[in-house]
């Protein structure tokens, strides 16, 4: 296979077609569904995001997202190769797939093509054959997710239509077949030239080259190619496309054809222009998130950030932020730029290129990216609404960073706000259809570093202070300040905060700067050139003190206290949180299930559970944990008489090492899992039981499984080495 040259202006394209696909599922997920006679009746003609209009927030969990930029991640779970196979896909799709939880429309077998391959493949059934039409039947196998997750297969093979085929075929062949799989392919074609082409005729005739000439799928591009060139009005071609391919024409919830013919008509009439093509896509109706997404990745990827200028403001809104669901909660709360630089940097190795270093000594909020805010939103004040603005800019020695430009900041009024989310947000509660599985991105013990400068051209002095939020008692938000400075005109200034465990094990869901004024009236620009986290958490994981164990009384007092559960990902038949004597009760009906938080960013650390007793089954405390089927565990064995530290990967569990230790249940015991470097050393009452080593996973968050049985535990310490 032909390795492309890698466009010069790759890492734009990949930013344009991240922001392309989350502006597209954004804009058409609130009325999913919808018919184009309901969207004009109801909505009218969609020419910006709709959702206030149906009480919806804007950027929320959907499969959309968060299947396109996990299922990716196989290249990172089984090597960067061009011959990543289905099968290796499909273990991606075990390892980061909660069951009923993540990523997925959870509508049963035979209903939701990606449950019923689920299943398949939790029953052993491996990928291709997964989501084959021999093993779920044409209508099943045929419905619309082969396409939707398609984008970053592409953004990884810019200017390499063969290549992008060869990974869109594979990993749509776990869920899905025939058509499904043909338009996949089709699409994932034209986005990977769309790097190198601006000729929407090249693009389809690129892309067929790679679907048989036979096939459903081509059949319908040469229909609506030839109409578009007789009606010259997209509308006309709609309704050509609803008699000829319409959903009463097809079986299955939903299926790929009809609203593959809307995205060949709307690339063909408005590849040119992303705003028209965002109207025409959105105001067509069906699938309208997956539809605007896939049309806004590539119509983005072919326009480059030029795309979204001249028209309606998308990235404002949207600022950068995404949301994706999976067993990974550290890549849970993210944004277009970091997004974009995981899979640019898997592009550059696909071409046989270095991997390149993040900006400014790896910052994780580090603002180069054209226009990129990473998530930061300044605080509303609605009696001073022209008060701050926050944009990505160049200063005046052409050095990016975050610009928050105050104007009128005086004494009188409140400290201006501009964070980042780090965590499950509070609207979750309002967001339908897909659960958020997330942990949070910064934990006590570590260390936040903020480079900031006052702009030279600044009236006065004005004050900056570390600033985070965390969950509290009442599931709102409660403010704790870190260090400050006061920046006068031209002054820069490195701000240092370790992060205190002093906040009852509630999670942090927001960092980043308080503005005020030293003294007086504050008229400039504070530049935030960027924010990083690093270091050992240092903390203890529990119930919280005011989460009472009795729920009702909890509920009586008024104090609900439940926002903190959703910093743990599990995979569990149960995860029970009111008993009065274990944080933790984790029951797992058959089998092995998982509770889970932390990140990858934990490399070297130390976690204790000061009583760790089960009470049927077996049991064990995981370190380096990334994901469902990737971990390191100090295990009960069933025995009675042992331990073993297990390595699981995939679908094995390989002991890496066993010790003597006779156990009982109902007995409680303080066990410790430390990794530093590849050793794995495990701990009964201080005394060390194994130790082996293993260089696989050189980071990841803590957690305990559990096989066919319960384990109680009373808390988490996690701890730096020394």
């Amino acid at each position: 296979m032909t390795v492309a040259t890698l466009p010069n202006d790759y890492l734009e394209r990949v930013y344009a077609g991240v922001l392309g696909k989350l502006i597209g599922v954004y804009v058409g997920r609130p009325f999913e569904g919808w018919s184009y006679q309901r969207i004009l009746q109801e909505l009218g003609p969609i020419h910006y995001y709709v959702h206030e209009q149906v009480n919806s927030p804007l950027v929320v969990t959907d499969d959309d997202v968060s299947g396109t930029f996990t299922f990716v991640r196989a290249l990172e779970e089984h090597g960067v190769t061009a011959n990543l196979s289905a099968e290796e896909i499909g273990k991606t799709w075990l390892n980061n797939t909660v069951e009923k939880k993540s990523i997925f429309w959870w509508g049963g077998r035979g209903v939701s093509t990606e449950h019923t391959a689920y299943l398949n493949l939790k029953q052993g059934i491996k990928a291709p054959a997964s989501g084959s039409i021999k093993t779920n039947g044409k209508s099943v196998a045929e419905q619309i997710g082969a396409q939707i997750f398609i984008d970053a297969w592409a953004m990884v093979a810019p200017g390499n239509p063969s290549l992008a085929v060869k990974l869109a075929e594979a990993a749509g062949s776990v869920s899905h077949d025939g058509d499904s799989v043909h338009a996949a392919k089709l699409w994932a074609a034209m986005e990977a030239e769309a790097f190198v082409s601006k000729d929407v005729n090249h693009l389809l005739d690129t892309g067929l080259k790679y679907v048989p000439a036979d096939s459903l799928v081509t059949t319908l591009v040469n229909d609506i190619r030839g109409w578009a060139k007789i009606d010259q009005d997209w509308e006309k071609t709609r309704q050509r496309i609803e008699e000829k391919y319409g959903y009463d024409k097809f079986s299955g919830a939903c299926h790929v054809i009809p609203n593959h013919g809307l995205m060949i008509s709307a690339l063909i009439y408005a590849g040119h222009d992303f705003h028209s093509a965002m109207h025409i896509i959105n105001t067509c109706g069906w699938d309208t998130d997956c539809n605007s997404g896939n049309v806004g990745c590539l119509v983005a990827i072919m326009n480059g950030l030029a795309a979204f200028e001249d028209g309606p403001d998308w990235r404002g809104p949207l600022a950068d932020r995404a949301l994706i669901s999976s067993a990974d909660g550290g890549y849970s709360l993210n944004n277009a730029s970091r997004i974009t630089y995981d899979l640019m940097n898997v592009g550059r190795k696909l071409a046989g290129e270095a991997a390149l270093h993040s900006p400014k000594n790896g910052a994780q909020f580090h603002f180069t990216l054209p226009g990129s805010v990473q998530g930061f939103i300044a605080s509303r004040n609605d009696l001073l609404p022209s008060l701050v603005k926050v944009e990505q800019a160049i200063d005046s020695e052409n050095r990016p960073g975050l610009a928050i430009q105050v104007h009128g900041l005086t004494n009188a009024v409140k400290p201006v706000e501009v964070l980042t989310q780090t965590f499950t947000p509070p609207e979750i509660v309002d967001m339908k259809t897909y659960d958020l599985m997330a942990a949070p991105l910064i934990s006590p013990g570590q260390t936040v570093t903020a480079i900031l400068r006052a702009d030279n051209g600044n009236n006065a002095p004005a004050i900056a202070n570390l600033r985070l939020k965390h969950y509290n008692a009442a599931d709102t938000l409660s403010t704790v300040d870190g260090p400050s400075t006061t920046l006068s005109p031209g002054q820069e200034e490195t701000l240092t905060w370790k992060i205190p465990d002093a906040f009852d094990s509630q999670p942090i869901q927001q960092i980043g700067l308080a503005i005020s004024s030293a003294k007086g009236l504050v008229n400039g620009t504070v530049w935030l050139d960027s924010l990083s986290y690093s270091g050992t958490p240092h903390m203890t994981l529990k119930r919280p003190s005011a989460a009472q164990s009795d729920p009702f009384q909890a509920a009586k007092a008024g104090v609900p206290c439940d926002f903190w559960r959703r910093a743990y990902i599990d995979s569990l038949s149960e995860f029970h949180t009111k008993f009065p004597k274990a944080s933790f009760l984790l029951a797992q009906d058959r089998d092995e299930g998982i509770l889970i938080t932390g990140t990858r960013e934990w490399i070297d650390y130390k976690v204790t559970v000061p009583r760790f007793m089960i009470n049927l089954g077996t049991a064990g405390l995981a370190v380096r944990v990334q994901g469902l089927n990737r971990y390191y565990a100090l295990v009960f064995n069933p025995d009675g008489k042992s331990v073993a530290l297990v390595k699981a990967k995939d679908e094995s569990r390989t002991e890496l090492a066993s010790g003597n230790f006779d156990w009982k249940l109902d007995v409680p015991y303080t066990i410790t899992v430390s990794v530093e470097g590849d050793k794995i050393t495990g701990f009964i009452a201080g005394k060390k039981v194994i130790e082996s080593q293993d260089g696989d996973y050189t980071g990841g968050g803590i957690g305990a499984i559990v096989l066919d049985g319960s384990v109680a535990v009373d808390q988490f310490d996690v701890a730096p080495l020394t």
